[in-house]
């Protein structure tokens, strides 16, 4: 760069650091420090991201992710400023009520957003997933899929423990291309950083696998070397930019109280006066437009495009596709003993087999998950397999899945023991509210886990899980709704959760694809007036069968509704439910089962933790 590229690198972070002002001053509401000490960082980023606005979704992008979801003024005046479908007014109306520039970035609902974040350290992991990606990507379809992820962060971001199990995760693969722009800003709300936070991150990095770089967070030059030497790196790399919290804010400068409130109209006027800054709210000089605007996108797009072969567009077609349509799904005969983690285990494989993009893996329990894709081969540092070891690290397990599915390319699960998907919770929550597509696999779902005792036996999940809202839980009774369940969760395409058994169940049902999408079905019935139905799911609705010939042998008419999906039974029509909801209601389940009572008139629950002890007594 010469003087003259300086001059204008000067003017457009001027212009991006009072936009971003000037949004949250009028939402009155928002945090302006992140946005005005990132400025020059994402001013010479511009001049390095990969992308297209005029296409968003195009394939071979870099991807961008702002794990510091609260900079999204920063995000939504890039967005404008490089030219994608996000207006002025649409700046205007920052932090406003259905806008598309909400409070943080939302994915699906503001174009050229990769992923939701907000939870610090959400989108760091997420950043993982999208590298993972990219290499699966790049050894199935070739070096046309060698894009960059990039991922700006904060202090936050890495005092959190997500990063740390992601950032471990990343190195130990040698993820080169994974760049992680870090903001070092030594501010956190509360004040000066070291109130709670002094280890050497760089240290902590490169003791991770990971190349490690410094820059002048305001000095175009040092930020553009930083930048290339990363983008050459045979390893992720960590750029720790040295930047000041609300850069350009005179008094306010370096200050916590620039973190999350607007800078007050006195101050905003001041500091622009003490920069020259003569021009109304929301000004974007012509020039400062053209140098920003991401013409050069529209023909990277159409070089990459020329450059696939037929087989390699047959390929992507493949995967984009996401058919599950010819999947041969195992079958499983009545009365065969089988618990659902094991049929799970073959379900796995029978859909990786008809689906080339179907990857994941387990918290280091695959062979108690039953989650190993047989001809699958495992991803490693240079080798890319399709069988996922995230190690003991279920925390970032679930966000790197949330990046591998909002790749595009991919359909991942992860697996860990039902207990311990209070883990996921924060990516579980992501995963709904994006509705992306990952399916989070929960073996061990009960007391009947046994001897390892109330440690490990879930009992308040359950209800966790089904109170997530546009979140799907499937609990299968038997290896045969097993099946089904997947068939229903596969053609829905959102994200789900199977919880599956350790302990042997008998298989006991003959129902239909019709009767499991709808949640819940009656399993069996007496010829008697019916008095009482019973409700259950997974390993409860055999002792349910068994509990309906004692009551007929007494004279009494029952019934069994099984119910694999507790959410979409509560979808039905309730001419459907009133069929399920005969006599008198009763809900078995082993877990809290507080949810229930939506349906029931009583529910016999777990009132407590479990024991240790043998499953065959419960």
């Amino acid at each position: 760069m010469d003087s003259k590229d300086i001059s204008t690198l000067e003017k457009m972070a001027t212009t991006l650091r009072f936009l971003c002002a000037d949004m949250v001053q009028e939402a009155n509401s928002g945090h302006p420090g992140v946005a005005m000490g990132l400025a020059d960082v994402a001013v010479v980023l511009s001049q390095h991201v990969r992308l297209n606005p005029k296409n968003p979704k195009w394939l071979g992008r870099d991807r961008l992710v702002f794990s510091g979801g609260h900079a999204s003024a920063l995000v939504y005046a890039l967005l404008h400023l490089w030219g994608f479908d996000l207006s002025l007014e649409d700046l205007k109306a920052f932090r406003q009520l259905h806008s598309l520039t909400p409070g943080h970035p939302e994915y699906k609902h503001t174009a050229g957003i990769e992923v939701t974040t907000g939870p610090l350290g959400q989108g760091f992991a997420n950043a993982i997933g999208f590298a993972i990606a990219g290499k699966m990507a790049q050894d199935l379809l070739g070096q046309a899929f060698s894009h960059k992820v990039y991922c700006l962060c904060g202090d936050g971001d890495l005092q959190e423990g997500v990063s740390y199990e992601s950032a471990s995760l990343a190195g130990h693969l040698g993820l080169d291309n994974l760049i992680v722009l870090y903001d070092s800003n030594a501010i956190t709300i509360e004040g000066d950083i070291h109130l709670a936070f002094s280890e050497n991150v760089r240290l902590r990095f490169e003791a991770q696998g990971w190349a490690v770089l410094e820059c002048q967070g305001h000095d175009f030059l040092d930020i553009d070397k930083a930048l290339n030497t990363a983008k050459s790196s045979d390893k992720p790399t960590l750029i720790i930019a040295h930047t000041t919290i609300g850069k350009g804010a005179l008094e306010l400068e370096g200050s916590a109280k620039t973190h999350g409130a607007p800078l007050g109209a006195e101050v905003l006027k001041k500091a622009k006066e003490a920069v020259g800054w003569d021009h109304p709210p929301f000004y974007i000089p012509e020039e400062v437009a053209l140098n920003f605007r991401m013409q050069r996108g529209e023909a990277q797009e159409k070089l990459w495009e020329q450059a696939l072969s037929p087989e390699i567009k047959e390929k992507i077609a493949h995967l984009q596709a996401k058919d599950f349509s010819q999947v041969a799904y195992p079958a499983f005969e009545l009365g065969q003993k089988c618990a659902t983690r094991a049929s799970n285990g073959a379900i796995l494989n029978a859909i990786s087999q008809a689906y080339l993009g179907f990857v994941g893996g387990s918290a280091d329990l695959a062979p108690s998950n039953n989650t190993r894709l047989k001809e699958g081969g495992d991803f490693l540092k240079g080798v890319c397999g399709r069988n996922l070891h995230f190690g003991i690290r279920e925390h970032a397990m679930g966000a790197i899945c949330n990046g591998i599915s909002n790749h595009g390319l991919f359909v991942p699960f992860c697996a860990t023991f039902f207990v311990f998907s209070d883990y996921l919770s924060p990516s579980l929550r992501l995963s709904a509210l994006m509705q992306n597509q990952v399916y989070y696999i929960f073996t061990h779902d009960s007391i009947g886990v046994g001897e390892d005792g109330a440690t490990h036996q879930p009992i308040e999940q359950l209800s966790h899980l089904r109170a997530i809202p546009h979140f799907e839980v499937y609990r299968p009774m038997d290896a045969h709704e097993n099946v089904l369940c997947w068939q229903v969760a596969l053609k829905r395409g959102k994200s789900a959760a199977f919880v599956l058994s350790r302990q042997d169940l008998e298989v006991a049902s003959t129902a239909s694809l019709e009767q499991v999408q709808r949640g819940g079905y009656v399993l069996q019935k007496s010829t008697k007036s019916i008095q009482i139905s019973l409700l259950a799911s997974g390993s409860e609705v055999v002792p349910c069968l068994k509990a309906l010939a004692l009551l007929e042998a007494q004279g009494i008419g029952a019934q069994v509704v099984s119910v694999p999906c507790f959410d979409l039974l509560l979808q039905q029509e309730s001419e459907y439910l009133n069929t399920l909801l005969v006599g008198a209601v009763l809900a078995v389940e082993a877990s809290r089962g507080l949810e229930w009572f939506r349906l029931a008139d009583g529910v016999l629950g777990m009132e407590s933790f479990g024991c240790s002890g043998k499953g065959g007594f419960v």
